[in-house]
């Protein structure tokens, strides 16, 4: 008999730990920022340019995915600006060779979720709401979890749909 509370402890002890380093890792995955293949600065581009989000994340307003820019998008400016830039070079090195950049995510759902930003955009949104904000950082990165439970929370301020259906397949 006197084993049984041993291994309760035990158990709880291990569950314990097993969440502080599952959070420990949730919370460093957040504040580092993937290497992108080009240092684009969102702070300049939003703050001292004054660019919306929409400007480059075109397919925000009417797709899935916001998008990230293409080439092409990004020389629609860097045609005319930013000659000797080398982060701007290899834009435009880019697109002499008719290549996409390979930019790397910065937020994924999961598999399980369907998100749309369409809707988010429409309701007038500020992407800084779940992205943070980008207009003050150099090097994009995820500021905040974007799990159900801030989506959930979310919604409910906002009145949005709570249904489980509507978010999961």
């Amino acid at each position: 008999m006197p084993r049984l509370p041993l291994i309760i402890l035990a158990a709880v002890i291990l569950l314990v730990l097993l969440a502080v380093v599952g959070i420990t890792a949730a919370a460093s995955r957040l504040s580092q920022a993937p290497e992108q293949p080009v240092a684009f600065t969102h702070s300049f581009h939003v703050s001292e340019l004054g660019l919306a989000c929409t400007f480059c994340h075109r397919n925000a307003a009417r797709t899935v995915e916001a998008g990230i820019p293409s080439v092409e998008q990004c020389m629609f400016c860097h045609l005319v600006v930013g000659a000797g830039n080398p982060e701007v070079e290899k834009v435009r090195s880019a697109a002499a060779k008719q290549q996409p950049i390979e930019w790397r995510r910065v937020y994924r759902m999961p598999d399980v979720v369907r998100f749309t930003h369409e809707p988010h955009v429409r309701a007038q949104l500020d992407c800084s709401e779940c992205h943070g904000r980008v207009d003050k950082m150099t090097v994009a990165r995820a500021e905040a979890p974007l799990g159900m439970r801030e989506c959930v929370t979310c919604h409910r301020q906002r009145g949005a749909p709570t249904d489980c259906s509507f978010c999961h397949y």
